[in-house]
């Protein structure tokens, strides 16, 4: 088996906190709408618009306050009033700014692997938000690479890891997401970790992959470290 070289991170719930944030916005969200809609007949169109939307927008905050504000137009027929789409962008704006909370044990696995490893930072979302919460994080001194990504698929990880390493066959990638991180990952050849998360985003979710040879699950990401020396 080749020995690891690389090794890519997810950010956003595998580093630090923030499905939360959004979950926090819907429910704000809901309590705005409600004169105007029942809360299950709005979270549900709502999701169904992000849906649709990411195609379109992409992933991260700013696709998400579009889609809040397509949302209330569609659901009261466009009868919405102004000071509510208002205070829905207001919501939106908040989560631009919320603080980035690094989970416990995040720092010292990073630093334990810096020295030998080629670590990535791996997300997607919109570039200035990801690029803020980075540098909020603390976290940045511990990556050689950057890559922020409009999706993340086989070929993507093919090639961050032939530009960052010697391939995907050399490399592992560590998510909360089976969608994003996990599954893809493997088809492009690498080693799949999934570490989940108490929030996760319902259009992330998927059944585990089908190649388990190269696919494990831990708890939390320290865990990640005997695993990662048995391989070498």
């Amino acid at each position: 088996m080749p020995r690891l070289e690389a090794i890519g991170f997810d950010a956003d719930d595998t580093l630090w906190h923030h499905e939360r944030y959004f979950e926090q916005t819907t429910a704000r969200y809901a309590e705005m709408m409600a004169p105007y809609a029942d809360s299950k007949a709005l979270i549900d169109h709502l999701h169904a618009t992000e849906k649709r939307n990411v195609k379109r927008y992409g992933f991260g905050v700013k696709g998400f306050m579009l889609s809040m504000v397509e949302t209330a137009i569609e659901i009261t027929s466009g009868n919405v009033p102004a000071n509510v789409i208002k205070d829905v962008l207001a919501a939106g704006g908040d989560m631009l700014v919320h603080p980035v909370e690094p989970f416990p044990g995040v720092e010292a696995t990073l630093s334990a692997l810096t020295a030998d490893y080629t670590l990535i930072l791996i997300t997607r979302g919109d570039l200035f938000d990801q690029e803020r919460k980075l540098e909020a994080s603390g976290l940045s001194k511990y990556f050689d690479a950057i890559e922020i990504v409009s999706d993340k698929t086989p070929p993507v990880y093919r090639r961050i890891f032939s530009r960052h390493g010697e391939g995907a066959s050399r490399a592992m990638m560590i998510g909360n997401s089976m969608r994003a991180d996990v599954v893809p990952a493997i088809e492009a050849g690498a080693w799949g970790v999934h570490v989940p998360s108490d929030h996760v985003w319902a259009l992330d979710l998927h059944d585990d992959p089908a190649d388990t040879s190269r696919f494990r699950r831990f708890g939390k990401l320290p865990e990640i470290l005997p695993l990662i020396a048995e391989i070498g």
